[in-house]
């Protein structure tokens, strides 16, 4: 008797263990290549996402900074600017007070570009033309580069807090497909986990098909 059993243990021993169908490799093929795209792209998502948080970052300091810049030379022309009215009103009463020395030495302390202005007012006559303009800071020729440099400042400030705000809609973009992707790992990890085959390929199809949809909605996104 112990001859037979030990025979009997031999040839179970000699019997080949049976081999995975090849559709069982391609399952397990397919479900790690899944499982390898899906943490590339979602690690690459992240670093997407970090680096449009740091542009984000990035505009609005730059907004700011214009931002101030604008406000400083708003100040800076508008200081000039009442600097010369004043000037000028001063002007107005040495000329009628007859004292053309002392409206000179004022005419003289003007900005230079007030002073551009000024001499072209002059040229219409203003004293004896009623539809002369009502001073210099009405003449098209004048200009006040410290006003205009603030004005485009602002606008600059304008335009890189627009972007900023651009740059977070497109990091959040890209922190939404990480989420998208980690369903796509749940669904592939989960279909692992069936012995049916008609279950699992159904599974790995719809992560797969999640996954199409992923990257070519992240193909249509700026990228850093």
């Amino acid at each position: 008797m112990s001859e037979s059993l030990t025979a009997e243990i031999a040839h179970k021993m000699s019997e080949h263990r049976p081999r995975e169908s090849t559709g069982e490799w391609i399952l397990e093929i397919a479900e790690a290549l899944m499982l390898s795209m899906v943490a590339v792209i979602t690690a690459w998502c992240g670093y997407q996402a970090a680096k449009w948080d740091g542009r984000q970052a990035y505009l609005y300091g730059t907004s700011e900074r214009l931002s101030v810049e604008a406000a400083i030379k708003a100040t800076e022309g508008g200081q000039l600017r009442l600097l010369d009215v004043v000037t000028f009103n001063t002007w107005i009463k040495l000329r009628e007070d007859k004292n053309a020395a002392a409206a000179n030495l004022y005419s003289r302390r003007f900005s230079p570009e007030y002073k551009v202005a000024f001499d072209a007012w002059l040229k219409t006559d203003p004293f004896n033309n009623v539809d002369a303009p009502a001073g210099p800071i009405r003449m098209p020729e004048y200009h006040n580069s410290l006003l205009e440099k603030s004005a485009q400042l602002n606008h600059e400030s304008t335009e890189a807090f627009s972007q900023g705000a651009e740059a977070r809609e497109v990091a959040e973009v890209y922190v939404q497909r990480s989420v998208m992707l980690a369903t796509v790992l749940f669904l592939t990890a989960l279909a692992q986990r069936f012995r049916l085959r008609k279950v699992r390929i159904g599974l790995l199809l719809v992560a797969a098909s999640l996954l199409a949809y992923q990257l070519i909605d992240l193909a249509m996104h700026p990228r850093l």
